[in-house]
């Protein structure tokens, strides 16, 4: 039975913008309850006064958070359980993409700022653990039909390189690694098997690491033309769940699932065939690895 359905109840973090603001919308236009965290109390509070106009019969709490600390989400959860008799929902979807800051330029740069590594973590691995930890009584209350959803991340899995991204790529293969293990957990005992647990890697969309910050309105916002709108990343969220896909892959306007395959058949590849580390882009495979993920994209779409 879906959990998307009147009078169930989301959790959601990272809710005042982007895919979070939009998985809201979604769960409200199907008549559910909300409670919305997220660390931006400005934007918090103006997607909680939009959400509530849509339909004011419904509950919509929101709670200021920095979901890398513990004890907030102690507090938060205990307000949670005394505004919501149940939750049936809940995303874990808050994220940073914290830019190193140190003495080296270029390919150096992160290896010289452990604390850029740290913020990231804190927030990407361990707030999602925080949050795990935080909820799963209240998805123990009883044995109706649950969700967990975790986001993750494409750079999770196809590791491309550059000045920003070893911590965030790294950040998300743990995020990959830890919600394959707590699906496994969870469907194996029969006291949880009624949660289920959904890895959601959403392809490239406009959100607030592009700028897209706060609640907006997607007609009023102008993107790049390969992105994908909040809106239709968290569309594909709601039908993986409902399918019961563990991985739910979300394309954009330039990547198709074949040529994500092939991507992803690619990196793998690199230890099985000894190649070099994320050899698609290394000076001396780059082109062939350009060539052999096309070829494997059209092969996949025939």
């Amino acid at each position: 039975m879906s959990v998307f359905q009147a009078q169930k109840t989301a959790l959601i973090t990272g809710a005042a913008s982007g895919i979070g603001f939009a998985a809201a919308k979604l769960c409200r236009s199907r008549g559910m309850h909300l409670a919305l965290l997220d660390i931006d109390a400005v934007h918090l509070r103006q997607a909680q006064e939009e959400l509530a106009t849509v339909n004011p019969s419904l509950k919509t709490e929101s709670y200021q958070i920095d979901v890398g600390d513990k004890n907030q989400w102690r507090k938060v959860v205990d307000q949670i359980k005394s505004a919501f008799t149940h939750v049936d929902l809940v995303l874990l979807n808050a994220a940073r993409q914290q830019r190193a800051q140190s003495q080296y330029e270029g390919k150096l740069k992160p290896w010289a700022d452990v604390e850029s590594w740290k913020q990231t973590f804190d927030t990407n691995v361990f707030g999602t653990l925080n949050g795990v930890e935080a909820v799963l009584p209240l998805l123990l209350s009883s044995t109706t039909s649950k969700s967990i959803v975790i986001t993750g991340s494409k750079q999770g899995i196809t590791n491309p390189p550059g000045a920003s991204t070893p911590a965030y790529n790294a950040s998300k293969a743990a995020i990959k690694n830890l919600t394959e293990h707590l699906a496994h957990d969870l469907r194996s005992d029969p006291a949880t098997a009624h949660i289920s647990t959904h890895l959601f890697i959403p392809g490239w969309t406009w959100t607030g690491f592009m700028g897209n910050v706060g609640p907006t309105h997607e007609d009023t916002v102008t993107k790049m033309s390969g992105a994908w709108y909040p809106s239709q990343a968290a569309e594909v969220l709601v039908d993986g769940v409902e399918k019961g896909s563990f991985y739910i892959f979300c394309p954009d306007g330039d990547t198709d699932w074949a040529l994500d395959q092939a991507r992803m058949q690619w990196a793998n590849d690199d230890m099985i065939e000894g190649r070099p580390a994320i050899s698609r882009w290394e000076t001396s495979w780059k082109e062939r690895a350009d060539e052999g993920i096309r070829a494997d994209a059209v092969r996949r779409r025939t």
